[in-house]
Order: C-alpha cells, then sequence, then structure tokens
C-alpha cells in the first residue's frame, strides 16, 4: 500500500496526480486544496480512468486524511507567470507554505516531504528550517527537470536515445544554475570529444554549443510558459520519477534540492547537487569531482540563494 498526497490541484498538482495512477505508483491518492471543488472534480476526473490502470483509490479530503501518507507533494502556491522569474514569487509562495506546514505535518508526521512549487530551493529551505522534519524526508524537485531538459537537448542534437545522454544541471532551480560539462558524456564520450565521434543524419560531425544548450534549460520553461500558459507535463512526470525511487527501495542518484552542510564549502542553503535517493528519503549527497570553475559557479549560485533568504521572512 502507498499513499501519496498531493496539496494543490492546480495544473502540476493534478498532472502529478493523473501521472501517478497512470503510472500505478500508488495505491491511494488525496488531493487537497484550497478550492475544495476544484479538488473534487480534479479526483473525479482521475478516478473515472482508473478501469484503465492498476487499482487505486482517488480522492480530494482535508489535511486530516493525509494521515499515514508515504509521500506528501507541495504543489500549492501563486503560479509563475511569463518574464517573471521564480525567485520573484518567494514571499508570497514562502506565506503560503508557512499556513500548510503546521497542519500537514501534524497530520503525516513520518511522510517524506516533496516540494515542487516556486522557488523550490527557497521553499525547501523554509521547511527544512520551519518543519520540524528531518532533512533527510525533505526533498525538493530542484534541478531534475532542468537536467532532465538538458539530456532532450542533447539527444536532439546528436539525434540519439535520451537514454544515451548522462550530464547534470547544478545549484537553483533558476537563472544561475550551471552545467558541469567536465562531467558530461554521450554514451561514456566526453561531450569534449563527441565532436570526433557522432555523426549528425547529414553525415556531418557535430560541435556542440554549451552555450546555446544552458540558455535553452534556463529559458525554456519561460517560453513554454509565454506559450501555453504555464508547464505541467515535464515537471509531473520528473516528480513521479522522484516518488517511483522513494517507493520502489533501489537507491538512485538524482539532482534535487537539499540543505548543504558544508559541501563543495557551502553551508546552509538547499540547492541541487547530486543526491542517492532511496525508501526512506535522501541517503546521501555525493560528491562530484567538480573542476576549480564549476565549484564557483556552484557557490555563486548558493550565494544568489542566500540573497533571497535573506531578503524574506522564513
Amino acid at each position: 500500500m502507498n499513499k501519496i498526497t498531493i496539496i494543490g490541484s492546480g495544473s502540476v498538482g493534478a498532472t502529478i496526480s493523473y501521472t501517478l495512477a497512470v503510472m500505478g505508483l500508488a495505491s491511494e491518492i488525496v488531493m487537497i486544496d484550497i478550492n475544495a471543488e476544484k479538488a473534487i472534480g480534479e479526483a473525479m476526473d482521475i478516478r473515472q480512468c482508473l478501469p484503465f490502470c492498476n487499482p487505486c483509490t482517488v480522492n480530494a479530503g482535508s489535511y486530516a486524511d493525509a494521515a499515514n501518507s508515504d509521500i506528501v507533494i507541495i504543489t500549492s502556491g501563486v503560479a509563475r507567470k511569463a518574464g517573471q522569474s521564480r525567485l520573484e514569487l518567494a514571499q508570497t509562495n514562502i506565506d503560503i507554505l508557512k499556513q500548510i506546514m503546521k497542519d500537514i505535518t501534524h497530520a503525516a508526521p513520518d511522510a517524506v516531504y516533496l516540494i515542487v512549487s516556486n522557488p523550490v530551493d527557497i521553499l525547501t529551505y523554509a521547511f527544512c528550517k520551519r518543519s520540524g522534519v528531518p532533512e533527510s524526508r525533505i526533498i525538493g524537485s530542484g534541478t531534475i527537470l532542468d537536467t532532465a531538459r538538458l539530456r532532450a537537448r542533447m539527444s536532439e542534437f546528436y539525434s540519439i536515445n535520451q537514454n544515451n545522454t548522462h550530464a547534470y544541471v547544478l545549484g537553483e532551480h533558476g537563472d544561475s544554475s550551471f552545467v558541469p560539462w567536465s562531467l558530461a558524456n554521450v554514451s561514456n564520450v566526453n561531450i569534449s570529444d563527441c565532436h570526433k565521434s557522432f555523426k549528425g543524419k547529414n553525415g556531418k560531425l557535430l560541435e556542440f554549443d554549451y552555450a546555446d544548450a544552458e540558455r535553452y534549460v534556463q529559458k525554456s520553461g519561460g517560453e513554454v510558459i509565454a506559450r501555453k500558459g504555464a508547464t505541467f507535463y515535464a515537471v509531473s512526470t520528473a516528480v513521479c520519477s522522484i516518488c517511483k525511487c522513494l517507493l520502489s527501495g533501489v537507491d538512485t542518484t538524482m539532482t534535487i534540492s537539499t540543505m548543504m552542510h558544508g559541501e563543495y564549502g557551502i553551508e546552509d542553503v538547499c540547492l541541487s547537487t547530486l543526491s542517492i535517493v532511496g525508501n526512506k528519503g535522501i541517503r546521501s549527497n555525493v560528491y562530484l569531482p567538480l573542476n576549480d570553475e564549476e565549484i564557483a559557479k556552484l557557490r555563486h549560485s548558493a550565494d544568489t540563494l542566500k540573497a533571497i533568504v535573506k531578503s524574506t521572512v522564513i
């Protein structure tokens, strides 16, 4: 029996609920929203697809209905608008999180908490500081989506299966994120040598544009919002991938936002590095062999986030 509660039934929360049901990851899904009618409607719609999926119960409920949840996913908050940075949402969504925090942690004290709302690194930090939940059970979705976007971009460029591309986005889920290119590879060929090894469909060797790829990772979310009003498919699938790791018991590495305790010389801030995730939450961080330039970029990202934390009331 796997019970997952999703707080927030907007585009992201509802799509996560639907994807969890279709993937068969939960036996019980509880949807909670300040707009109770919206949550009821979303739950009803998802229930009606279940005859084609694995058995599952999906209901709208209150915080009390979250009791005994294995995972609680928090998606509530004000959505990012076109042209708006994630960090501009900080104080508004911190205040919303603080309203939720006491009730949900009282109802589900032993759950793993997965923070998805933006700015995710700031909200993950606030949850770590105020919730009383052990840090090993607090996960920010972080740059797992950015990493997926990067690998998708590499896959498109080389016309190769996404599973053959290996690279990470680290730091803030936002404009100060960066790619440690020294670790990136395609089928174990370092990205710096791929122009010697991989030909495009036209038969020519391909020179990868690092700067273009980083711009794509940082700006594509905003471009999707400008075109369709919101992003929800990719982030929902990324969140469900984290849930799958939490529930399967098979430890998996992923770029998620966690509290830093001296790694790479960084303290007291949440951002994404590589972590090992298993069925009890975060097992440990992985110390990547970053070069000096990459460590400096990670520290810059940490400083950017710390400046936002100082300007808010956590």
